[in-house]
């Protein structure tokens, strides 16, 4: 028995090896020919920078070893590929980040072009596209690339993804240290998935400190909203009270439940948008059913008050200036429209900080959710532009935490996250060389726009 258990030992040895082989062997940038997009992803999903070798002239070894550790060190989900001239561009983007499956910046040099795209949660496009321009000029692919990536890094939301590892030199590697680190692989998967844990931690303390914010202002709002339904006064079984009255006072009363309900409910900042939509949707019922009650006309739907949305919908629209911005429309209800032609300043919306109190548009980006649900994206990014909360909600990195777009606060997928074919065709959409327009019928060989 015991001669028998020696004599496995070599066939173990062996298959330890050859398992920490499979672990820890990355290959260098150029090592194998890419064919087709999928050995292309496949190279990305272990590393930041993959070079076709056919195009291995572009960017050296050491080159993009070099580019490659500065990626990582940076904790950023950004894939560059150096690919040949003739590689096949129809839809290349967005089979390449099919195939590689996890949510990023990618940026590709083909031949001597240049172009990116990238997941709106990880940068904008108009972000992308202002980089992608800012280097098509660079004709050394190292040059190009590197002043890229030292643009794109700081504005990139989202940490690398846990399949890349720690940095690696793209050297060899003796048998004995492929042996000591297939003994710790196990210890070292544990401790990625433990990295990619604290870090959504992390996000998940920062969306409760922020909604616990939050939470204050919109309990606030909600408590108002109740006490305007006291002082209506309204009984359904008064006198002059019709089926019409009757509806516009449940619809308000509704508004007052959901609002309260979805409060109750929410977890991250973006859900409070259903609660302040709501108080929208109940405050336009309270407006109309008194005017019903008063025998003056049905008022037109308007956006609430800019100023503060609790003065219910506003009447019109009135010239402000921000300070240090451009003077803009906003909706203002009759109080705020007669102080404002009366030389006064308006009433304004005021919520606590760490510099004190502040109107809610210099106070940071967790009241963009609040905000998003009174005015919609459709009116917002005109009312706050130069306001301090419209310009973090034009960051990439806003657009990411909180939702991307105006009032659209849905979530998603941060950078580096394992989001397979689950994204956005149109971020990746567009003939190569096009600065990411939104058609992805694309054509191969379309280099137009910007070549």
């Amino acid at each position: 028995m015991r001669a028998a258990h020696t004599r496995g030992l070599p066939g173990l040895l062996v298959a330890l090896i050859l398992a920490a082989l499979a672990l820890v062997w990355f290959p260098a940038p150029g090592a194998h020919a890419a064919t087709d997009v999928s050995t292309v992803a496949a190279a990305l999903r272990k590393g930041p920078v993959y070079v076709d070798p056919a195009a291995s002239g572009q960017l050296s070894a050491p080159e993009a070893d070099a580019l490659a550790a500065k990626i990582k060190k940076a904790d950023k989900p950004l894939f560059v590929a150096v690919l040949p001239a003739d590689f096949p561009t129809e839809n290349l983007f967005r089979n390449l980040r099919t195939d590689t499956g996890v949510t990023g910046l990618y940026a590709i040099r083909l031949g001597d072009r240049f172009d990116a795209r990238a997941d709106s949660a990880v940068m904008s496009r108009s972000a992308v596209q202002n980089l992608v321009t800012s280097v098509q000029g660079v004709s050394d692919a190292n040059t190009q690339l590197n002043r890229f990536t030292d643009l794109a890094l700081p504005g990139i939301h989202g940490s690398a993804p846990a399949s890349w590892g720690g940095a690696t030199d793209g050297g060899g590697v003796s048998t004995g240290a492929l042996i000591a680190v297939g003994a710790v692989a196990v210890v070292g998967g544990a401790g990625a998935y433990t990295v990619v844990r604290r870090n959504r931690r992390r996000k998940e303390e920062e969306q409760r400190a922020a909604l616990d914010r939050l939470r204050v202002v919109v309990d606030e709002d909600i408590t108002a909203f109740g006490e305007e339904l006291d002082r209506l006064d309204f009984h359904p079984a008064e006198a002059g009270a019709d089926d019409v009255m009757r509806a516009d006072y449940e619809r308000a009363l509704d508004a007052y439940e959901q609002a309260k309900s979805f409060m109750a409910e929410a977890r991250r900042p973006e859900d409070v948008r259903a609660v302040t939509q709501s108080l929208e949707e109940g405050r336009f019922s309270l407006a109309v059913l008194a005017a019903r009650r008063e025998h003056r006309p049905v008022p037109e739907r308007r956006a609430p008050c800019f100023f503060d949305p609790r003065h219910g919908p506003s009447v019109a629209d009135a010239a402000w200036t921000p300070d240090g911005g451009a003077p803009r429309e906003v909706p203002v209800c009759k109080a705020d429209w007669m102080r404002l032609t009366g030389g006064e300043q308006p009433a304004v919306r005021e919520v606590e900080t760490e510099y004190g109190r502040r109107p809610y548009w210099d106070a940071g980006p967790a009241y963009g959710p609040w905000a998003g649900g009174y005015f919609g994206g459709g009116v917002l990014p005109g009312l706050l532009v130069g306001t301090v909360l419209g310009s973090m909600m034009a960051s990439p990195g806003y657009g990411a935490a909180y939702g991307t777009g105006y009032g659209d606060f849905g979530g998603g997928y941060d950078g580096g996250d394992v989001s397979g074919a689950d994204f956005d065709p149109g971020d990746f959409g567009g003939g190569f060389g096009d600065g990411g327009g939104g058609d992805f019928g694309g054509g191969g060989g379309d280099f137009g726009g910007g070549f």
